[in-house]
């Protein structure tokens, strides 16, 4: 594989990142505009054409009010007013269905001219089947409000937000891996060892994340440093339902709690890893080192005005773009520790 096909490819995967980054906030705008279940109906195809004509509009209306969020929420809602939602949803879906498309056409066109690697063939198609598992993945967390609920169910839609993230995880790993370097991103054994720690860490936090949006708990409990006037709240508040385990993924108190602890863990081990790279680090490691921790610190401080402000749709947009920043960094760190001193050659990707 030539040097131009290379860029050619890791170019293309990079696209298909910031496409997945803005999958995942306009997701998160979803949310937060309760614009989740506004269509009722999973046409991968057809779905692509919104309503055109005020017929189908009312169609389509109709079938919103015959689901438990209209009529226990959202009753008498105006038209003008399901549009809104619908618009936002109907966006989310384009975004996932253009994704797709923008990864599969050139896919194709770099295996069929010889370009691909059959290790780099094998990566690119484990990707494929983990986009195509998000879309059946999001149909089913969509399916679980249409029926009993109001609102999806906070299991399958934080499953979905982390899956998503793993994705955009995958495609810049592949991508940065791409990269020749010719010197070492050595650190001392330490911060390596945390830089391979953040990346799973952090996508366990979204995944936390996925479950304060899904039972609303930012809404509530919405003061900082302290939380239900204390720092650690009284246990029998954090595990008032039984079994005891349901308080981790139930209990909007347990939830949030485990949230801003684990962010603080992230926002720590960022930190030390970046004094320890300044201290043993070479150039381009200790830079990604000190932009992992930036980013971190930024990502805390953004979370925290978004709960003070209880959730103003600005402020949860831009934490949701803050955590896939971070992941997004926090994995190119750790890839290219992982590569080592030796160029990226593509025999070898």
């Amino acid at each position: 594989m030539s040097r131009g096909h290379l860029a050619a490819i890791r170019a293309w995967l990079v696209v298909v990142a910031v496409l997945v980054i803005a999958m995942v906030v306009v997701g998160g705008a979803t949310r937060l505009t309760e614009s989740g279940l506004s269509i009722t109906e999973w046409k991968p195809i057809k779905g692509t054409i919104p309503p055109l004509s005020a017929d189908e509009w009312a169609a389509e209306f109709e079938k919103y009010k015959q689901i438990p969020q209209y009529v226990k929420l959202n009753l008498g809602m105006s038209l003008e007013e399901f549009k809104f939602i619908y618009w936002w949803e109907w966006s989310h879906r384009l975004l996932g269905r253009l994704i797709g498309i923008v990864f599969a056409v050139p896919f194709l066109i770099f295996w069929l001219r010889g370009w691909l690697t059959p290790r780099l063939t094998v990566k690119l198609v484990g990707l494929l089947a983990l986009g195509g598992s998000q879309g059946l993945l999001g149909w089913w967390m969509v399916k679980s409000g249409l029926a009993d609920r109001t609102e999806v169910s906070e299991y399958r839609l934080a499953m979905h937000l982390t899956l998503a993230c793993l994705i955009l995880t995958a495609i810049v790993w592949v991508a940065s891996s791409l990269k020749e370097e010719r010197f070492s991103g050595a650190v001392p054994g330490t911060a390596r060892a945390i830089a391979y720690l953040l990346v799973p860490l952090v996508l366990v936090q979204i995944f936390m994340g996925g479950l304060v949006a899904g039972l609303r708990a930012g809404m509530a409990y919405n003061t900082w440093p302290l939380m239900d006037g204390h720092f650690i709240p009284a246990l029998n508040n954090l595990y008032i339902m039984a079994p005891t385990w349901v308080n981790h993924f139930e209990n909007a108190l347990t939830v949030q709690f485990q949230h801003r602890m684990v962010a603080y863990l992230i926002v720590a081990l960022a930190l030390l890893q970046a004094w320890l790279a300044m201290r043993g680090g070479n150039g381009p490691a200790r830079g990604r080192a000190l932009l992992v921790a930036a980013v971190a610190l930024a990502q805390a401080a953004i979370g925290i005005i978004t709960l003070v402000l209880v959730v103003p749709l600005w402020a949860g947009i831009l934490h949701q773009l803050g955590g896939v920043l971070l992941l997004t960094a926090a994995t190119v760190h750790a890839q290219r520790l992982a590569a080592g001193s030796a160029p990226q050659l593509a025999a070898r990707a």
